[in-house]
């Protein structure tokens, strides 16, 4: 039992959208059991446009939003990380850092707005499609009864969250 907020640090390989919307959802539907983070594992160094349109938008702060490395949370003084949990394909193949206390790991791959072509709108929505599907997996995560599952059960329940379907026509889990 720990008396503190669990943190997750959700990684991708630019924090530039995906990551980052993880991070505003959780620290919203997780408020007092979660604190959230971002990193990438080859940070652009900005936030995507639609990520912070979108951000604002929903209503969440972009204040402290920013595009950073994985490399600080291994750092000395960093935040002690419960949960580590990659959203872009990409980052599931790379190698990750070993991160101090040994936190769960999952997998929530998904498909990288920015990548999308089209109209405004139809990248937009793009942006809106993940935010729906980060939104659906975070709240599942941030109602499991994380204290009383054992390491393996919890383990299979984050898995299991990442293989969610019916959030998106466009998700092939």
């Amino acid at each position: 039992m720990i008396d503190r907020p669990f943190n997750v640090l959700f990684l991708c390989t630019h924090n530039s959208a995906r990551s980052i919307i993880a991070e505003c959802v959780m620290n919203r539907v997780g408020s007092g059991k979660f604190r959230a983070y971002s990193a990438g594992s080859h940070p652009s160094g900005r936030v995507h446009p639609y990520a912070l349109d979108l951000a604002r938008q929903l209503n969440y702060d972009p204040s402290g939003l920013r595009s950073k490395s994985w490399e600080e949370f291994a750092q000395s003084g960093a935040p002690k990380l419960d949960f580590v949990i990659t959203v872009c394909d990409d980052a599931a193949d790379e190698v990750c850092p070993v991160w101090p206390g040994q936190p769960m790991s999952a997998h929530w791959g998904l498909a990288d707005p920015s990548r999308v072509e089209g109209t405004e709108a139809e990248r937009r929505l793009a942006f809106s499609d993940t935010h729906r599907m980060l939104h659906q997996r975070c709240s599942i995560f941030a109602s499991l009864p994380i204290t009383s599952l054992d390491r393996l059960s919890l383990q299979q329940r984050l898995d299991d969250i990442g293989r969610t379907k019916g959030a998106s026509a466009r998700e092939e889990v």
